[in-house]
């Protein structure tokens, strides 16, 4: 048995994709997938904001893919935003802060259904959650997770959409949070009854730190996949 560390990377089928908006533009991503069976569910990562170094690598992000597909049985969908860069190369476009970005929830949501991936939650990161409450509730979205939420550009209208489709929302917030604490976030999202808003202690806006990613991909698989949950920290060679 080996400890699963910060930097383990478990087996998963890997596969780079395109996804192409309405709007014409080409956006770089991967897939990483169960090996030999079939997801459970899939989650549609959607990453921190691009201009302050938000990717699709982004390590919360790349630590479920790396983990996810093989200890939960999840398909992890990743990509680059318009105009946002990574190692895996960089999409077409320019940062619309998060109003153009529709087309890119949309193209992700509908490259996901194509494919025939099961089940499809949206994990939004800080930025990211805006895209997912803004542009994500949709018929082909079971639920959305939500990490270190800001409400800067998502707002009452949005939170109230949600509210009205009865879809889930599991919202993680960090204690020390930079923009949005956990009194203000329960007060917020109290719009949205069935939206459960979980305090993290200690926790900053960008999960650094093994035990923090622990918690939050723990939480993602109880939600998503529970009969994988809690996650193993170690794994058989």
């Amino acid at each position: 048995m080996t400890e699963i560390r910060a930097s383990t990377v478990l087996p998963a089928v890997r596969t780079p994709l395109t996804v192409r908006t309405a709007d014409g533009l080409n956006l770089v991503g991967e897939l990483a997938r169960p090996e030999g069976r079939a997801p459970a569910a899939t989650l549609i990562c959607l990453h921190p904001l691009p201009t302050a170094g938000g990717m699709m690598d982004s390590h919360v992000l790349r630590k479920a893919s790396y983990r996810l597909p093989a200890l939960a049985d999840l398909a992890v969908v990743r990509f680059n935003t318009r105009g946002t860069t990574s190692e895996q190369g960089t999409s077409e476009g320019a940062f619309g802060d998060g109003e153009s970005e529709r087309h890119d929830v949309a193209a992700a949501i509908e490259w996901c259904l194509a494919a025939g991936l099961p089940r499809l939650w949206l994990l939004g990161w800080s930025f990211g959650t805006e895209l997912a409450l803004k542009w994500g509730n949709v018929p082909a979205v079971e639920g959305a997770i939500l990490l270190s939420p800001a409400l800067h550009r998502a707002g009452d209208a949005d939170l109230d959409g949600w509210a009205a489709s009865g879809r889930p929302l599991l919202v993680l917030v960090p204690e020390l949070d930079d923009y949005l604490r956990p009194d203000e976030a329960r007060a917020r999202f109290a719009r949205v009854p069935q939206a459960e808003v979980i305090a993290v202690e200690r926790a900053k806006h960008l999960w650094v730190g093994e035990p923090y990613v622990r918690i939050v991909l723990n939480e993602i698989v109880r939600r998503v996949n529970p009969g994988a949950w809690p996650l193993p920290t170690e794994w058989k060679d």
